[in-house]
């Protein structure tokens, strides 16, 4: 087997047939984006068919989606999704063309008659995933959380095969694996320890996500060699179009969450930049003084933290985008004269998805560093430190071949 790795040609010359090779195909492509109106913000999993025949696809995490090997002709493209106006687009498709749309979808409202429900033979899966768990942020949302704020780490604690303990904050075991078995993804970023010490928040802001998943097994070779589990966890960018931000309090601690444009978007089909931050801090060690007076002799819970996230979002006209962003999480333990724990965890990096103009194929790739230290004050004894760190990088490839696709990469 020849390691294309040492022969740069034979890459070269692989990446080459994959983005160029069905240029001149005698098929035709639909490849296009679909995002909501209000927010600008991509829409997942929307059903694309065209419309009186077997040719669709679903939208992925960043709202694209391809129909590659159609016969040429003249079709209506109609997107569907729950809560949403339905659009229609009639296209003309000629033989070797990749034709991209652009798609925003208005929420609607509508009145429906009553429905009769009946059982039936078992439609026959072709794409079981027994093995994946996804969490929506309306799913969040949904569950009643401590604090009246979602979270994620709240969430995991009902999904089945899930158990939190530990010392060290919120340890997570999925299906009998150890903590350091799990693999937790921000954006492409390794998150050493995702929960805090009090264990009942997480690191993550449910604002913020736009995605999460979690596979308990039967993941990819893209995640590397762990063995549990992994939690890959996509945040949204920031409101192309106007400036907005929104205060959370509560007796736990405050949430500020700012977002807009930098260059905003002038209409449905222009590029943009645009930027989210969101900054979390927790105050339990003062409220839990007048709210748990019994505690630590009145002292209250010694637990505090701060969380830090920001992103900044290029967005082009075509669906393609890059994103820059960076988190710093801070958890502190303080026992009167006994001991102080703290950990600290930072990181940052890139990621882009690159949609070609004339092939039906996905490129996307990230690069990141992060890093987790954690140190112990005792005494007069000195103190003691573990620290790890390290880099992410991926190339990504998804090729479209009709119904079927084939993902690969570095």
């Amino acid at each position: 087997m020849i390691n294309v790795l040492r022969y740069p040609i034979f890459l070269f010359f692989f990446l080459t047939i994959t983005v160029y090779g069905y240029s001149q195909d005698d098929y035709a492509t639909v490849r296009g984006s679909v995002y909501e109106k209000k927010t600008q913000q991509p829409v997942l999993y929307t059903n694309v068919q065209l419309e009186g025949t077997s040719y669709g696809a679903v939208t992925d995490v960043n709202g694209h989606f391809t129909i590659s090997k159609v016969v040429p002709g003249s079709y209506t493209i109609l997107i569907t999704y729950i809560g949403f106006d339905t659009l229609r687009k009639k296209v003309t498709l000629k033989a070797g063309e990749v034709h991209y749309e652009k798609f925003v979808l208005k929420k609607g409202a509508y009145d429906i008659e009553g429905a009769t429900i009946s059982a039936g033979r078992q439609t026959r899966q072709l794409d079981p995933t027994t093995s994946i768990t996804k969490i929506t942020p309306k799913q969040l949302k949904q569950l009643p959380a401590i604090g009246g704020q979602a979270d994620i780490a709240q969430y995991l604690q009902v999904v089945p095969g899930v158990v939190f303990t530990g010392d060290q904050g919120g340890q997570l075991y999925i299906r009998g694996g150890t903590p350091v078995q799990n693999l937790v993804l921000l954006d492409g970023m390794t998150v050493y320890n995702p929960f805090h010490s009090i264990g009942l928040f997480s690191v993550f802001d449910a604002d913020i996500i736009s995605n999460a998943d979690v596979y308990t097994g039967g993941f990819g070779a893209e995640y590397g060699g762990r063995i549990s589990s992994v939690m890959d966890i996509s945040t949204r960018y920031g409101n192309p179009v106007r400036q907005s931000g929104k205060v959370d309090v509560n007796t736990f601690g405050m949430k500020l969450l700012l977002e807009g444009p930098l260059v905003k978007a002038k209409d449905d089909n222009s590029n943009s930049i645009s930027y989210i931050l969101s900054a979390k801090k927790s105050y339990i060690d003062k409220t839990s003084k007048t709210i748990y007076p019994y505690v630590n002799n009145g002292s209250g819970l010694p637990f505090t933290f701060s969380d830090f996230y920001g992103k900044l979002s290029f967005n082009s006209a075509n669906g393609s985008r890059a994103d820059i962003f960076g988190f710093n999480f801070n958890d502190q333990v303080s026992y009167r004269s006994i001991q102080n724990y703290e950990w600290k965890s930072y990181g940052g990096g890139m990621k882009f998805a690159i949609v070609p103009g004339s092939s039906p194929t996905l490129i996307s790739g990230n690069v990141s560093y992060s890093n987790y230290r954690i140190e112990l004050v005792d005494g007069s004894l000195n103190p003691r430190s573990s620290e790890i760190g390290g880099f992410n990088m991926g190339l990504d490839f998804t090729y479209f071949l009709g119904k079927n696709k084939l993902k690969y990469g570095v």
